[in-house]
């Protein structure tokens, strides 16, 4: 079942499309975070202005490289000894869509663990766009049972995928490194 629902979610994402998904934290809407008019859409849809920044999933320490031009060295000892789900905002974003990014041009990063959407980064092989399937101010739902349905008709795919759990994941941590390795907690 988890394979059919990841191929269909990447079938909709390749197509601009976006998804809601659980992930390492709590459910998530989801797009391709290199297509400018998909992230678009996802901002519309969370009624958020886009100077909001959004974060983005991968599923290895690899991809990070990809997506940021000079990783600080810290960052792979954070990614590798972090025993809880971690965002790292890092300077020089690259390759992603501009409408994703801060306007200082960073970008939040987590590396994901958590079967379904790791394997959904996998199969993608792009980064996938990651926000808390709620409009922008609401509370953040921690389970399917909770998203509105106003989410749930706006976007294009709704994974069947763990719906009925009912434990309260919490959002994850998130640091910002700057250039030179220096660490600011912004949530913990």
């Amino acid at each position: 079942m988890m394979k059919d629902e990841i191929k269909k979610a990447c079938e909709v994402m390749q197509k601009g499309g976006v998804i809601l998904y659980p992930t390492d934290t709590v459910w998530g809407i989801g797009c391709d975070a290199t297509n400018e008019e998909a992230v678009k859409r996802v901002y519309e849809i969370k009624q958020r202005s886009d100077s909001k920044a959004m974060l983005v999933l991968v599923d290895s320490p690899v991809k990070v490289d990809f997506y940021v031009q000079d990783v600080p060295s810290v960052a792979w000892d954070l990614i590798e000894l972090t025993t809880k789900p971690l965002t790292v905002i890092y300077d020089g974003a690259r390759n992603l869509a501009p409408n994703l990014l801060a306007e200082d041009g960073s970008v939040g990063i987590r590396v994901t663990n958590e079967e379904f959407s790791k394997q959904l980064c996998f199969r993608f092989r792009k980064a996938i766009v990651s926000t808390s399937a709620n409009i922008s101010g609401q509370p953040a739902p921690a389970v399917f049972s909770e998203i509105s349905e106003e989410i749930k008709q706006a976007v294009d795919y709704v994974v069947d995928y763990r719906r009925e759990e009912t434990g309260h994941p919490k959002p994850s941590s998130i640091i910002k490194l700057g250039r030179t390795g220096e660490v600011k907690v912004i949530r913990e």
